[in-house]
């Protein structure tokens, strides 16, 4: 079993910046991926970017390309997602996956965080 535990989210005024960090542990594999992933009120959750963690290759929605930042810390087994240029439809609640490569592209990963609320202001 892997453990996520979603950290960072809050409330932002729109064009501001926040960081959220996913520290992940039990049974963690240099085989996996982690990403993260967005729900807003009265809409399916949606992919938002993901990182291989053996080479470091990463992904992201349209919807975020030059204005999110996925990284990843492997001494401490941490993924991060620094938000910049916020809008206010960027408010959801986001979710940190972790799996195998497929099953995170494709929104199907082995585990899920409990979720941290952003919200954007304009």
């Amino acid at each position: 079993q892997v453990q996520l535990v979603e950290s960072g989210g809050g409330l932002v005024q729109a064009g501001g910046s926040l960081r959220l960090s996913c520290a992940a542990s039990g049974r963690t594999s240099n085989n996996y991926a982690m990403g993260w992933f967005r729900q807003a009120p009265g809409k399916e959750r949606e992919f938002v970017a993901f990182i291989n963690w053996m080479g470091g290759s990463t992904s992201y929605a349209d919807s975020v390309k030059g204005r999110f930042t996925i990284s990843k810390d492997n001494a401490k087994n941490t993924v991060y997602l620094q938000m910049n240029s916020l809008k206010p439809e960027d408010t959801a609640v986001y979710y940190c996956a972790a799996g195998t490569l497929y099953g995170v592209r494709t929104g199907t990963p082995d585990y899920w965080g409990q979720g941290t609320q952003v919200t954007v202001s304009s």
